[in-house]
C-alpha cells in the first residue's frame, strides 16, 4: 500500500470520521485511491477540515450530518450514496460516545445513549449496506471495537458493553458474508491519542501509560493502517478476526 492505487475506484463511507481516529481511517483510504463519504454528527468545523483534505488528494470525497442511531436516517444517507456512486465497498463503523458512570450511577439514558450509537449505529449502517454489497458479491465490513469490549475498564459498563457487541456481530456476520465476498472484521484499539482520551485525568492517564508495554499512547493513524490492510482487496481471505492495536496492553 501507499502507491495510491490500492482502493482506486472504490467508494468507502466512514462513520465518525470528522475527528480522531475515524479522521485518520478517511485520510488513509483516500491516500490510497478510495473515494471517501465522511458521516458525522456534530463537528461541523472538524467535518469541513476533514473534506477539504480529503479533496486535496485528488478523489472524491462527501460529508453527511447523520445521527448514526437514527436508523431511518441512516437508510435514507446510504440509499443515497449508492444511487449517487454506485457502490458501497468499504464501511468502516467508527462513530462511538462514551458517558462513563459506575454501575450505582448509571442510568438507564446514558446506558441507552451509548448502546444505541456504538453498537445499533453499527447495526444501522450494516444494514443500509449489506444487500447491496451481497448483490454485488464484494464487500469490506470494519467496525472499531476497543480494548475495552476485551478486558473491561472501571465506569465504563456501557461502553464495554457496547464494544464486546460489536465483536460478536462481526463474527455472525462473517460467516454469513463469506459466500458472497463480503469480510467482516474489528479493530480493538488501546488507548490512543484522541480527544476521548486527552480528556482523561492527567493521574489516571500517567498510570494507564505505566501499563502499555511500549510506553506510549498510540495514535489514530496506526489504527487507520490496520484498518487499510483489512479494506484491501488483497485481504480477502481474512474474516471474523480481531486484530489489536494497542501496544501489547492485552493480548
Amino acid at each position: 500500500m501507499g502507491n495510491g492505487k490500492e482502493f482506486q475506484g472504490k467508494w468507502a463511507v466512514v462513520t465518525g470520521g470528522s475527528r480522531g481516529i475515524g479522521h485518520a481511517i478517511a485520510l488513509d483510504l483516500a491516500k490510497n485511491g478510495a473515494n471517501v463519504s465522511i458521516v458525522y454528527l456534530e463537528h461541523h468545523g472538524d467535518a469541513d477540515t476533514t473534506l477539504k483534505q480529503l479533496n486535496a488528494l485528488n478523489i472524491e470525497a462527501e460529508k453527511y450530518q447523520t445521527d448514526v442511531s437514527d436508523h431511518q436516517r441512516v437508510q435514507e444517507t446510504f440509499s443515497t450514496i449508492i444511487k449517487n456512486h454506485g457502490a458501497i465497498e468499504i464501511l468502516v463503523n467508527c462513530a462511538g460516545i462514551n458517558r462513563d458512570k459506575s454501575m450505582s450511577k448509571l442510568p438507564l439514558d446514558l446506558w441507552q445513549q451509548v448502546i444505541d450509537t456504538n453498537l445499533t449505529g453499527a447495526y444501522n449502517c450494516i444494514k443500509a449496506t449489506w444487500d447491496h454489497m451481497k448483490e454485488k458479491q464484494y464487500g469490506r465490513v470494519i467496525s472499531i471495537s476497543s480494548i475495552v469490549g476485551q478486558a473491561g475498564n472501571f465506569g465504563q459498563v456501557n461502553y464495554a458493553a457496547s464494544k464486546s457487541g460489536l465483536l460478536g456481530m462481526t463474527k455472525s456476520l462473517a460467516l454469513e458474508g463469506a459466500r458472497n465476498g463480503i469480510t467482516v472484521n474489528a479493530i480493538c484499539p488501546g488507548f490512543i491519542n484522541t480527544d476521548m482520551v486527552r480528556g482523561m485525568p492527567d493521574d489516571v492517564l500517567e498510570k494507564v501509560i505505566q501499563r502499555i508495554p511500549v510506553g506510549r499512547l498510540g495514535t489514530p493513524e496506526e489504527v487507520a493502517r490496520a484498518v487499510s490492510f483489512l479494506a484491501s482487496p488483497q485481504s480477502g481471505f481474512i474474516t471474523g478476526q480481531v486484530i489489536n492495536v494497542n501496544g501489547g496492553q492485552y493480548m
